[in-house]
């Protein structure tokens, strides 16, 4: 059984990055962690976390008058479905013209490159 797709808002990414580095967590911890950064207001994150909740995004735990949060995905996975989409949508799901378009940025460093021209190599090994 595959997991279902989702798509990331700006919002829902930042609250996930919070998440992941303190899970589990409640809201208000959320809110105080962000609230520099967002200016949400306790209503405004408790909302956008059940939403992402119903959406399966997060897990929830009542205990009393207590809610608990979870990530529901990892890391891994909402990054790699935001790269997907990416692939599918600016470049039609053409590889070779989103690397291109990486590499002529020029924000790679040589140590970059090394990785990548290492993971290549690996995954053509693990082809044969």
């Amino acid at each position: 059984m595959s997991r279902p797709r989702f798509e990331l808002t700006e919002s829902e990414w930042t609250l996930l990055k919070a998440i992941w580095s303190r899970e589990p967590c409640t809201a208000p911890e959320i809110q105080q962690e962000l609230a520099k950064k967002t200016k949400w207001t306790y209503s405004t994150v408790r909302t956008l976390m059940d939403r992402m909740v119903a959406k399966g995004l997060l897990k929830a735990e009542k205990t009393r008058h207590v809610t608990t949060y979870r990530s529901a995905i990892t890391r891994s996975e909402a990054q790699k479905t935001e790269l997907l989409y990416a692939l599918r949508h600016a470049f039609n799901g053409a590889l070779t013209p989103m690397l291109q378009c990486l590499l002529e940025t020029r924000e790679l460093s040589p140590a970059d490159l090394d990785e990548l021209e290492q993971l290549i190599k690996t995954r053509r090994k693990e082809r044969k």
